[in-house]
C-alpha cells in the first residue's frame, strides 16, 4: 500500500498492546531509579565510586523520562485500540469498507483479525509499495497479508505470483488476500480447480 517509515522503539510501543507500555515502563524506571544505584553502592573501589559520582545524579531525570515516555505510549496503544474497535464496528457494508484511506482499510483488517485471537503485526515486509501489510501470529503459525482497498481494479494472477514469492522468502506458514473488491476471473477459475484437485486427493 503506501510508503512506511522506520519504526523506533516508541512507535515498537504504541502497536503492542497497552499494558505492555505500562509494564516495560515500570521496569525501566525501576532498573535505572533504583537497581544500578543499588549496584554501585555494592562495588568496592575507586573507579566505581568516581563513576557513581559521575552520572549518578542523572539517573533519576533518566528513569522518569522514560517512564513518561512508555507510559505515553500505552495510553497511544489504547487509545489506537479504542479507535480501531469503533472503526471496525461502524463499518458494516462493502461500501463502507471502500470509502474509508487505504491505512484505514489495513487497520479495519488487523482488528478483525485480531477478533479472531491472532496477534497482528502491521509490518510492512515485502517493499515500501506493496508486498506484506500484515503478519498475523497464531499457534505458533505466522500468516502473511496483504491488503487490497481496489474498487475500481480486480485482483488477479500477478498479486497471487507476488504472494507466493513472499511466502517462500519469508517462511511464512500461509498467505492471505484481503479485498473490497473482486478477482479475475481466470484467477477465480483456478482456485477452483485446485480446490477440487485438493478434494480429490483427499478422497
Amino acid at each position: 500500500m503506501g510508503r512506511r517509515r522506520a519504526s523506533s522503539g516508541m512507535d515498537a510501543l504504541v502497536e503492542v498492546p497497552w499494558a505492555v507500555g505500562i509494564f516495560v515502563g515500570i521496569l525501566l524506571f525501576s532498573g535505572i531509579r533504583y537497581a544500578i544505584p543499588w549496584w554501585f553502592t555494592r562495588q568496592d573501589g575507586g573507579l566505581a565510586h568516581r563513576l557513581a559520582s559521575s552520572f549518578l545524579h542523572w539517573l533519576s531525570p533518566l528513569a522518569w523520562l522514560l517512564l513518561a515516555m512508555c507510559w505515553t505510549a500505552a495510553l497511544l496503544s489504547y487509545l489506537g485500540a479504542r479507535r480501531r474497535r469503533i472503526l471496525l464496528d461502524t463499518r458494516t457494508t462493502l461500501e463502507s469498507l471502500a470509502a474509508t484511506g487505504w491505512r484505514q482499510f489495513e487497520q479495519l483488517v488487523g482488528e478483525a483479525f485480531r477478533r479472531q485471537g491472532y496477534v497482528v503485526e502491521e509490518a510492512g515486509l515485502g517493499g515500501a509499495d506493496g508486498g506484506i501489510d500484515l503478519v498475523l501470529r497464531k499457534d505458533s503459525q505466522r500468516v502473511l497479508v496483504q491488503c487490497k482497498q481496489w474498487r475500481r481494479r480486480q485482483v488477479g494472477v500477478s498479486v497471487v505470483r507476488e504472494m507466493a514469492g513472499l511466502l517462500a522468502h519469508h517462511r511464512a506458514d500461509g498467505v492471505k488476500i484481503v479485498c473490497v473488491g473482486t478477482f479475475t476471473r481466470g484467477l477465480t477459475q483456478g482456485i477452483r480447480r485446485a480446490s477440487n484437485i485438493a478434494d480429490h486427493r483427499g478422497r
